[in-house]
């Protein structure tokens, strides 16, 4: 066993938890999640059943990852953000009978590589994290994120493009269309509401 789960975490025996792992105080992981390599998972956390994390992925105190969501390499999941799993979510159904497992469909959330969700923010699914996006705290994300883009509030708007460091870009002084990152200077090329690297 080459990962750390602490006493006070619950992990099923089917999950799957991968090397240099480290799993916090208070942690649920559920029957069949899959966690990578050197991922953390912070103090009260819960990742749901069948949950498929990738490598290096960090999830902070009491966020909640509900399944069938699925997270990239390099994925960030902010303290509190909220991974929902229920378009549509009732208690009971329409008889006033409660549900169960199998009287509604779970949809996901996926995060592509690299992406970042902030604190307190909630993805309502069915919603794609494009790779290296960055959701502010506190925004509330009911549509899909483009790649490397930049969204904010309540509904999630985007408000501009970040790079692989998580800085804002900044327009090319030169070029149209040509982005770049104050702190690295990589070049970032946007061509019809896509961004991508040059």
């Amino acid at each position: 066993m080459n990962y750390r789960v602490q006493p006070t975490a619950q992990v099923d025996e089917s999950a799957e938890i991968g090397d240099g792992t480290s799993v916090w105080e208070l942690a649920q992981i559920r029957e069949g999640a899959r966690l990578g390599e050197a991922c953390v998972v912070g103090r009260g956390a819960y990742v749901g059943t069948g949950v498929q994390i990738g490598n290096n992925v960090k999830i902070q105190n009491y966020a909640l990852v509900y399944e069938p969501a699925e997270l990239g390499d390099g994925v960030f999941i902010g303290p509190a953000v909220v991974l929902t799993n229920d378009h549509n979510p009732r208690s009971v159904d329409p008889a006033g009978r409660q549900k169960r497992g199998g009287d509604w469909e779970a949809v996901g959330v996926s995060i592509a590589a690299g992406a970042s969700v902030g604190a307190r923010s909630v993805c309502v699914a069915p919603v794609r994290i494009g790779q290296w996006a960055m959701v502010a705290a506190g925004a509330v994300v009911t549509r899909d994120v483009p790649d490397f883009a930049l969204v904010m509030g309540v509904p999630a708007r985007q408000v501009g493009w970040v790079g692989h460091s998580g800085v804002k870009l900044v327009e090319h002084a030169d070029e149209a269309g040509m982005w770049e990152c104050p702190q690295t200077g990589k070049v970032y090329v946007e061509r019809a509401g896509v961004l991508s690297e040059r």
